[in-house]
């Protein structure tokens, strides 16, 4: 199984997993209305990997086969001020 990956132009660190080539047929209209012009990222083969850098390869598998498509969030923001008080034992 291979997957085409997409960078948003609109959304920092947004990536769409589609299972073909510049095939969006399975991906909603709105979703793809946020998401931009898609840029190729990168095709990757998915069998005989062992993990994805920034997504569940299960659930990334799972998604293209349902859905046709699995999008990538950017992780959430740090919470530096958070952080800092955990260090330094204030909760």
């Amino acid at each position: 199984m291979f997957c085409v990956i997409y960078k948003s132009t609109r959304r920092d660190q947004t990536y769409l997993y589609v299972e073909k080539k510049d095939d969006f047929s399975r991906v909603p209209e709105e979703l793809m209305k946020s998401f931009g012009q898609p840029q190729l990222a990168m095709i990757l083969p998915l069998d005989g990997r062992k993990q994805l850098a920034n997504a569940s390869l299960d659930k990334v598998k799972q998604a293209l086969t349902e859905q046709g498509y699995y999008l990538q969030m950017p992780p959430p923001p740090e919470n530096l001020l958070k952080q800092h008080l955990q260090e330094s034992g204030k909760k």
